[in-house]
């Protein structure tokens, strides 16, 4: 397991990250050590979380991702082997976050959700802090195919009035990292145009410079390569790409229409993203390319992500030992120039359909 440079910080992560979206909803408590046991004795020390965890959001089960990394890390005493990324939410409606109301990235709504997770965490500092999406108004993932309408500009400086300004926003990151809460700051689900806003503004002297960018990367969705690899590449900015198995649709389980008992489609009815037109189609064909080159879907596409030149750590899920079992093999897969070509081959008549 290789270490990699987190952007320009003095932090070495490994190249494969842990999620953990599942734990407290999907999985229990002792699943969830169970899989962070198996991730650490294979040379894995970084874990991505966040306070909005598990995965689907609800107020009853909100915070309990973050409690039971919490718990291991006590039973382990292991705080200063592991690197903690956790994110606070972006603009957002729903109310259980802070105490019944909305939430937005300023001051008092970050300080609240930095001293919870620290809370459930039972840590007094986090590695990376990220922003789970942004106080914008803009396509979910930031990187669409195509766009509708972009939101229009209400005032000189190009800050929609009910915007959070980016240098407010980095400001508080500032005192987080001067009062020895946080590390570093990360970006989640960010476009280009925001990723180099949030430069500019520490280049000026606000904030932390931002140290890595969290977006969807995966064989159905390879917008990230059009803009925010050479941004990313050129301003030192790790990526971090979430859902390599875009939620599961890429292991094959799902082909054919298929809706296994237990599965997350089956229980949430939450892969919409994964659902759009010819998007079936597509996934099969990368289900029979992976099993032509003698693999299951799931190491193919997990090793397709962990080898890209600009993956700096890949957040892979599971909700079984065994599934991240094989998520920790794709580190061991020689991915060949063939292998490549082929991948190719079906974007260049694809393209992304699942942004």
């Amino acid at each position: 397991m290789q270490k990699r440079r987190l952007g320009r910080t003095d932090l070495l992560v490994s190249q494969i990250c842990l999620g953990s979206m599942t734990w407290g909803q999907q999985n229990t408590e002792a699943e969830g050590h169970a899989q962070m046991d198996l991730a650490f004795s294979r040379g894995v020390n970084f874990i991505d979380t966040a306070e909005l965890y598990p995965i689907p959001p609800k107020a009853e089960t909100q915070g309990w991702t973050e409690r039971i990394i919490g718990s291991w890390m006590k039973i382990k005493g292991n705080r200063d082997t592991v690197i903690i990324a956790s994110k606070v939410v972006g603009r957002t409606a729903n109310a259980w976050f802070r105490g019944d109301r909305p939430s937005k990235l300023v001051r008092a709504d970050i300080f609240d959700a930095v001293e919870k997770s620290l809370a459930k965490l039972r840590t007094d500092y986090i590695d990376l802090y990220q922003i789970h999406w942004p106080d914008r108004d803009i396509s979910w993932g930031s990187n669409p195919t195509r766009v509708g309408a972009v939101a229009r500009r209400a005032d000189a400086v190009g800050t929609p009035a009910d915007e959070t300004p980016i240098a407010e926003t980095l400001a508080v990151f500032e005192e987080l990292v001067k009062a020895g809460k946080i590390r570093h700051l990360g970006l989640s689900n960010e476009s280009s145009w925001g990723v180099m806003r949030f430069l500019a503004e520490s280049d000026k002297g606000v904030g932390p410079r931002v140290a890595s960018l969290q977006n969807a990367y995966n064989l159905v969705n390879r917008t990230f390569e059009v803009n925010l690899a050479e941004v990313c590449q050129r301003e030192e900015i790790a990526f971090l790409p979430y859902s390599p198995l875009a939620q599961g649709y890429l292991t094959g389980k799902y082909d054919h229409g298929a809706r296994p008992q237990g599965s997350r489609t089956q229980l949430f009815n939450r892969g919409q993203r994964y659902e759009t037109p010819n998007a079936a189609e597509v996934l099969l064909q990368y289900s029979e390319l992976a099993r032509s080159f003698g693999m299951e879907p799931a190491l193919f596409a997990n090793a397709y992500v962990t080898s890209r030149p600009f993956v700096t750590a890949n957040i892979v899920g599971a909700t079984s030992v065994a599934q991240l079992d094989m998520a920790l093999s794709s580190v061991e897969v020689r991915w060949t120039e063939e292998m490549q070509k082929a991948v190719d081959a079906i974007h260049q008549r694809v393209g992304n359909p699942c942004p």
